[in-house]
This record gives structure tokens, C-alpha cells and sequence, in this order.
């Protein structure tokens, strides 16, 4: 099918905006691919999600572990998210799952210096932008009153950048702070401590474009913009089983374990091969195609011609995150998580309710915790025994209740390829939903959402192609998924 050519029988159903029969083909059962797939089952398509894995959720998903004490449910990752982030919080209800995953009432970061074992909080008042974080920046006791005057300073010069602005895309975030009077201690104790775990990167290696639209979205664009929220039950729970339920409910057909071959386009619309192991080959008709996959995944699957310099997805680097979970006999850690400076580790997160380790006989003073370490390059490939020795003594040096206690289980989570690395430069890179083939459309973090990889870039991708796609077939303005705002 040609552009502006159609299907026999569909010109009257595709001008009112109801495209009778019209199929979708989704490949990728990601955030991204999971949100594009309800959209456009929700407009009345015939959706198939295709999704090479036994699950939904991407990188973002659970499974069982045999430990010392039992079976445990473990999430591969620490994933959070704020409130500034209206399309996650938007899926969640869609799979009916925002109670699950509940914000705090008002963002609260505890942060412990690991060389004075001092702890300082991040948190917000209800006062306006920016007051709402002064009495925390003014009582911050990681930074000198010198410093954080420069941290004030800083954000002022901060919130009057364009984040879409070129120009700051070509530059560090890193060079940018040191401009602007911030000392070593500063950007590690405040602009590193939520940039690395937002970004997945350290200043010196992120965008300035992108580090600004975190810190003016997440820090001043509302007083409760930033604050936290975390799933209280395992991620696979939201991601792979609600959503699987959603999904059936709006009518999708779900192919697990399904791998997206070729795409083809002829005359009637696209042809997308798909493998399903010992079921063979199958050939899936669509008018609508969304590759919500990896940019790499991407670029093998796009045919010559549909894409306007499509061997720039493969200069879009990717970042590991890596994750370190200890089970403890005994209580060890009082809060639900913390950030600490001065140390290896970076964020420490309470998963013991969520594990189920409480459940298991015997376990019930046990704690299970998770350390985050994003920008973690140079240790993603370490063996086991060498970050249990690095690890183990820190987090003892973190928590004295940790001192003497038995340790069940110690293992190791890797996400190599956690996110696009968001370098200078990353953003004329990364593409927008349409391509320049007619039903062809891209989805993902990676893609030109203006946000970093994040849950919310990837479920903000999958509106931006559903709506794309639902464009092209015809439906009107007010009838197409909402944007987040």
C-alpha cells in the first residue's frame, strides 16, 4: 500500500476517524510497547504485541530465586519514579495498579556522608518554587554555607535554560557546573547524587540538555514535582502481569516468546515476520507497525529507505546499571532507602516486604536489601566474590546494625545495556516516533521523547506513536491519546 492509498471498503470508516479492520502490529512488550499497544486497542484497532521474551516488561521485571533462607522474589532493578512523571503515573492506572506503586507524601532523600557518618535530608515544604527546597538546602550539612550559596546560585542560572535547546545538548553537564562556581564536594553531595540516578551518568558524561530537563522538571517546575515513588510489590507483578491483563481485556493478542524477523511493505500494507520457535514462522498483517525494541533492535529491523539516517542508532551509546542484593538475618536498615556520599554505593532500597522473605518460616526479623549503582561501567563486569569484598565492608561501614550479622544470600543482578547513554550530542540522534515509511513508527526511551531514559520517556514514546499512528489513519485531534503533560 502506497502512501495515501487505502484498503478497499475503508475510505468512509478511516475520514470519520474509526478505521474499521485496521490492524497494528507492536513489537516489543516494554513500557513503550505496552502503552502504544493499549492505545491503539483502546482507538479500535486489532492489535498484536509481539514480544520475544516469556513476559512483559521490558527491563523492567521480576523473577523467582532460590537463597539461603527460600524462594525469593527479585526484582532485576531498583526503578523509581516521581511525581513529575504524569505518563507512568498515567499507566499505572491504566493497568490499575497506582496503589502498588504509591509517591511519597512529600519527597524526603535521606542522605548519609560515609566519611563523617553524618546524615543530612533533601526535602521539600509546601512553600512555592523555589522555596520549597530552601530550608533543606540551608540546613544540607554535606556542603560548606559557600557551597550551597553557589548550589542557589546554580539553580537560578539553571531554570532559565530551554532544555530543547541544541546547543546545550552539545555540551557537558559536568563543564557547565564547574562555570557556574561548583565545587567538587557540591556535584558529588547534590548534582551527582540525583543526576547518576536519574541520568545514568556522571556530570561530566551527561548532556546538559538532558541534566537541565531533570533538575527543571524534577526540581522546579512544582513544590511536589520530585517527589518519590517505588512499587511496593515486585515489579513483574505491574509490568508483566496487570499488563497482561489490560492488555487482554482491550482485546490485544499477546505473542510471547515471539521474535520480530523482517518487515516488509507491499501494496496492502506491511508484512511482519515473526518467529515463534517450534511453531515456525508466521507472516502478521498490519496497517500500523511500532517497533518498540532497542535502538540496535531498531536498526536491524527497519528496511532500507524508512528511516533518514538510520546508522545514527547505532551511535546512540548504552549505560549499565548494576545491582547488589544482600539478605541479612537481622534487621539491619531502619528507613526504606537512603543515598549515600563519600562511598561506592550509591542508593540503598528496603525490598523485604516485596521479596516475600518475610513470608518464609523462620525469616521474620530478616531483611533483604537492594543497592542501586548506576553509571557502573567499570565495575558491570566484575565477578561476584570481587563486589561481595568491595560491597559487603561498605555497607557494614554504612549501617553499624549490619556489623556481626549472618549474611543468607549475596548475589548479583546486571543490566548492561540498562539505558542509551545520554552523552553530549545524544539528542540529534535520537529519533522522533514517525519514520518515512507511511504506518511505520518507533517507540522507546531512546527516542526523541526530551527526557532521559527513564520509565517515563518510555511510556511517553508509546503515546507519541500511537498518536502518530492513529493520525495517519485518519482520526481526529480530540480522539487521539492524551498527551502528559
Amino acid at each position: 500500500m502506497t502512501s495515501g492509498a487505502m484498503r478497499p471498503g475503508r475510505q468512509h470508516a478511516l475520514s470519520s476517524g474509526r478505521p474499521a479492520g485496521a490492524a497494528a502490529v507492536v513489537v516489543g512488550g516494554g513500557l513503550a510497547g505496552t502503552t502504544a499497544a493499549l492505545a491503539l486497542a483502546d482507538a479500535g484497532l486489532r492489535v498484536t504485541l509481539v514480544e520475544s521474551r516469556p513476559r512483559l516488561g521490558g527491563l523492567v521485571f521480576s523473577f523467582r530465586r532460590e537463597s539461603g533462607v527460600g524462594e525469593l522474589t527479585v526484582d532485576n532493578g531498583q526503578h523509581v519514579f516521581l511525581r513529575c512523571c504524569t505518563a507512568y503515573s498515567r499507566l499505572l492506572e491504566r493497568l490499575d495498579a497506582a496503589h502498588l506503586v504509591p509517591l511519597q507524601d512529600r519527597m524526603d532523600v535521606p542522605v548519609l556522608d560515609a566519611d563523617r557518618m553524618r546524615l543530612g535530608r533533601l526535602r521539600r515544604t509546601a512553600l512555592p518554587v523555589p522555596l520549597h527546597l530552601a530550608r533543606s538546602l540551608a540546613g544540607y550539612p554535606h556542603l560548606s554555607p559557600a557551597e550551597r550559596a553557589g548550589v542557589v546560585r546554580a539553580t537560578l542560572a539553571l531554570k532559565g535554560l530551554d532544555p530543547a535547546d541544541p546547543a546545550l545538548d552539545r555540551l557537558d553537564f559536568g563543564s557547565w557546573l564547574r562555570r557556574h562556581g561548583q565545587s567538587a564536594r557540591a556535584v558529588e553531595a547534590l548534582w551527582d547524587l540525583v543526576g547518576i540516578a536519574t541520568l545514568n551518568a556522571r556530570a561530566d558524561d551527561a548532556s546538559m540538555g538532558l541534566a537541565a530537563k531533570v533538575f527543571k522538571t524534577g526540581l522546579l517546575s512544582a513544590p511536589g514535582a520530585a517527589d518519590i515513588g517505588w512499587s511496593r510489590v515486585p515489579l513483574g507483578d505491574v509490568h508483566d502481569d496487570r499488563a497482561r491483563t489490560a492488555l487482554e481485556k482491550a482485546g490485544v493478542r499477546i505473542a510471547l516468546r515471539t521474535r520480530a524477523g523482517a518487515l516488509t511493505r507491499g501494496a496492502d500494507g506491511w508484512q511482519v515476520t515473526v518467529e515463534n520457535g517450534p511453531h515456525g514462522s508466521e507472516q502478521l498483517a498490519a496497517d500500523t507497525v511500532v517497533l518498540a525494541v532497542p535502538q540496535r533492535e531498531a536498526h536491524a529491523l527497519l528496511p532500507d529507505g524508512t528511516l533518514d539516517g538510520k546508522d545514527r542508532l547505532l551511535d546512540i551509546g548504552t549505560a549499565p546499571i548494576l545491582n547488589l542484593h544482600v539478605v541479612y538475618d537481622r534487621k539491619v536498615l531502619r528507613r526504606a532507602f537512603f543515598a549515600a556520599v563519600g562511598s561506592p554505593v550509591q542508593w540503598v532500597f528496603d525490598r523485604t516486604d516485596a521479596s516475600g522473605l518475610r513470608s518464609l518460616p523462620g525469616q521474620e526479623h530478616s531483611q533483604y536489601l537492594a543497592v542501586s549503582q548506576s553509571a557502573a561501567l567499570e565495575e558491570i563486569d566484575h565477578p561476584v566474590a570481587k563486589l561481595r569484598a568491595r560491597y559487603l565492608p561498605e555497607l557494614e561501614r554504612l549501617l553499624p546494625a549490619a556489623r556481626g550479622a549472618r549474611i543468607h544470600d549475596f548475589f548479583v543482578t546486571r543490566e548492561r545495556t540498562a539505558t542509551f547513554a545520554p552523552a553530549p550530542g545524544v539528542g540529534r540522534l535520537r529519533p522522533a516516533a514517525r519514520t518515512q515509511a507511511p504506518g511505520l513508527f518507533l517507540a522507546g526511551a531512546w527516542t526523541a521523547t526530551g527526557w532521559p531514559a527513564t520509565m517515563e520517556s518510555a511510556v511517553r514514546s508509546g503515546t507519541a506513536a500511537a498518536r502518530e499512528a492513529l493520525t495517519e489513519l485518519g482520526f481526529p485531534q480530540g480522539q487521539l491519546p492524551q498527551e502528559a503533560a
